[in-house]
């Protein structure tokens, strides 16, 4: 999707992304650290939360809800990123265009074919804080559609893109049918609450199939229990 510079229409590969432009008015800026984030196959509100929190340096133990000292973070892949369930037909985007009966929408589905990157900033700024510092942690959070991202060159020969790998997800068993199937969990799968993985295998009539613990590995019921 073309931007607006001025009067004159330009694309995005035409624009003077530079450092001294993003980093305008950011304190500290040589502090910060530059992160990518390869966002293939990643689910869009998970993805979301973990680069909010970065933004805001919330991953810092000097984090200051006052202050701007989130990293810069560069996403790829940003095309290829997923949504659960119907949301690529069901999500709607909506805004007005200020005149009377101005009220427009578009679904997910569009909007991912006219810019896929629009999805995903949307999410992350509506999980940001709404005040004055909204704004400078957009500005820091560079989203790219492909694998290839503008950051090179002599201009960023000193910038070191540190890589970001987002943590396992937690499985929950929500349904009769999930628990019964364990050949979805992982090898090394240990319940977190020990106690009521045993009482729901009593329930279901079922053998454990998980009957000694790991060493070092403590459940959720097992952390407050002194030995």
């Amino acid at each position: 999707m073309p931007y607006v510079v001025g009067y004159n229409w330009v694309k995005r590969k035409e624009l003077p992304w530079n450092q001294e432009k993003l980093l305008k008015n950011v304190e500290g800026a040589e502090k910060l650290r530059w992160r990518i984030v390869d966002a293939k196959g990643v689910v869009l509100g998970r993805l979301a939360s973990h680069l909010s929190k970065i933004l805001q340096g919330k991953d810092k133990p000097t984090y200051n809800p006052s202050e701007d000292a989130g990293d810069v973070v560069v996403v790829v892949n940003a095309k290829e990123i997923e949504l659960t369930g119907r949301k690529f037909e069901n999500k709607l985007y909506r805004w007005h265009t200020g005149y009377p009966g101005g009220l427009k929408e578009r679904t997910a589905k569009e909007q991912w074919e006219m810019d896929p990157t629009v999805i995903l900033r949307k999410a992350v700024s509506g999980m940001l804080p709404k005040n004055n510092l909204r704004k400078l942690r957009t500005r820091k959070l560079q989203i790219f559609p492909g694998p290839e991202h503008d950051f090179v060159g002599p201009k960023y020969e000193g910038v070191e893109l540190v890589p970001y790998e987002l943590p396992e997800r937690n499985i929950r068993m929500k349904k009769r049918v999930d628990f019964l199937d364990h050949s979805k969990l992982p090898e090394e799968f240990q319940p977190l609450n020990r106690e009521w993985y045993e009482k729901m295998c009593r329930l279901y009539q079922i053998g454990n199939p998980y009957p000694k613990p790991v060493e070092g590995f403590k459940s959720k019921g097992e952390v407050g229990k002194k030995e």
